[in-house]
């Protein structure tokens, strides 16, 4: 938790700091989606000599990709909030539920109530 309450007061004293991450996520969403659509024949023509280690690589870097726009959104978020609040709060997830959707549900309603506080 030492690393998420660094994250926070370092965010809190450099706003601007904080606002170039948060523009940072939305300039990486963006050329990310440029990329796939600007050169998808190429990456399929590559992907085609070598399907499973490409396949590999293809997901890694789909998962880094998304890693660091969340990453980029927390730091940037990291300034909202108040002093006493916990840093990692989770949803009650699909284990407080006997529905098919629980935890989709579960999930909806925390990301209602986190979209709430930062307004």
């Amino acid at each position: 938790m030492a690393v998420c309450k660094d994250i926070k007061t370092f965010s809190r004293t450099h706003e601007h700091i904080a606002d170039l991450f948060s523009v940072l996520a939305v300039v990486l969403l963006f050329a990310s989606v440029w990329a796939v659509l600007e050169y998808h024949l190429v990456v399929l023509e590559w992907w085609r000599h070598s399907v499973v280690l490409n396949s590999a690589i293809l997901v890694a870097a789909l998962v880094l990709d998304a890693f660091l726009v969340l990453g980029f959104l927390a730091v940037g978020s990291a300034r909202f909030g108040d002093d006493d609040e916990r840093c990692f709060g989770t949803f009650h997830g699909r284990r407080n539920t006997r529905e098919p959707f629980g935890a989709f549900r579960a999930w909806l309603h925390h990301m209602e109530n986190v979209g709430k506080k930062h307004r």
